[in-house]
């Protein structure tokens, strides 16, 4: 009988589901070879006592697994709603207000997370909200108020995501939280540290400095999930160590229906410069849908 050794590795998220007794002994034991750690949920206290649970569980099951932390990055984020959520029309005049001290929001606006939003924006750009469910076209800026469109029906709920239609947002990969997290990272000892929202070679360069500076020396993950990383591609996997190609914010900056191309694109750079690429966002339920 002949064996082939696995090349494919498989990358698995932890949270709340997997913190039961027995759960990660599964898991590990089915196959799994990294665990990732999202830096944007949860205080350090429980990613340090999950990544300890995590070797604890390779312990008694007898395999190596590597830990992944996993920064949240610049991701930009309307307020909350006073009701919740509000159900928006397809014509409807809704205002994004960047904005502290904006109130909470109705049908007619909501605040914003990013101040520098106005100066980022001009009128006839698509603004994509809840990973492009719910699209806003912006006819004016008004200081710190956009003015826009909705484009199609939908509901929109507290806290959702926010993304440009083809890039174009200047804020850095690095937020302060994220330089707190590095530490965070190097004292529960990650094998991987992955930046969100990678612009180009320095945001990796400046990652790196900062996790070598907490005396870490975990490979570095760049996670290609804006339109500008596409145009930058070579020089951050130059500086990368491994290559995430993130098709949830990618696919809703750049459009789904150029997704696929640019994933082999990104796959293919990654491997001729010799650098592991990790493939994420909605892998298990692709292969349910497409088994």
């Amino acid at each position: 009988m002949t064996t082939t050794k696995r090349r494919t590795k498989i990358l698995a998220t932890l949270g709340p589901a997997t913190d039961p007794p027995g759960v990660l002994d599964a898991l590990l034991s089915a196959g799994v070879d990294v665990v990732r750690l999202n830096f944007s949920h949860g205080d350090p206290s429980s990613q340090i006592a999950r990544a300890q649970a995590v070797r604890d569980a390779a312990q008694r099951v007898g395999v190596e697994v590597g830990i992944l932390a996993d920064l949240p990055g610049p991701k930009i984020r309307i307020e909350r709603f006073a009701e919740g959520r509000v159900l928006l029309k397809t014509g409807d005049r809704f205002d994004l207000v960047a904005s502290n001290d904006a109130p909470p929001g109705n049908l007619r606006e909501v605040g914003v997370s990013y101040l520098g939003l106005p100066g980022d924006v001009r009128p006839g750009d698509v603004l994509l909200l809840d990973d492009g469910l719910l699209q806003l076209r912006v006819g004016a800026v008004e200081g710190e108020r956009i003015v826009t469109t909705v484009l199609n029906d939908g509901v929109l709920s507290d806290r959702k995501g926010l993304n440009k239609q083809g890039g174009g947002l200047s804020l850095g990969a690095l937020t302060e939280r994220d330089k707190e997290l590095i530490a965070v990272a190097a004292e529960l000892g990650a094998d991987f540290i992955a930046v969100s929202f990678c612009r180009n070679a320095q945001d990796m360069n400046d990652a790196r400095e900062i996790a070598r500076s907490h005396g870490s020396d975990a490979a570095l993950v760049s996670k290609i999930e804006r339109a500008e990383a596409i145009e930058n591609l070579t020089e951050i996997v130059d500086a990368s160590d491994v290559v995430m190609v993130a098709r949830g914010d990618l696919g809703v900056e750049i459009g789904d229906a150029e997704l696929p191309g640019l994933q082999k694109k990104i796959i293919r750079e990654a491997l001729e410069r010799n650098k592991v690429v990790i493939t994420a966002t909605q892998m298990l339920q692709s292969m349910v849908d497409s088994p």
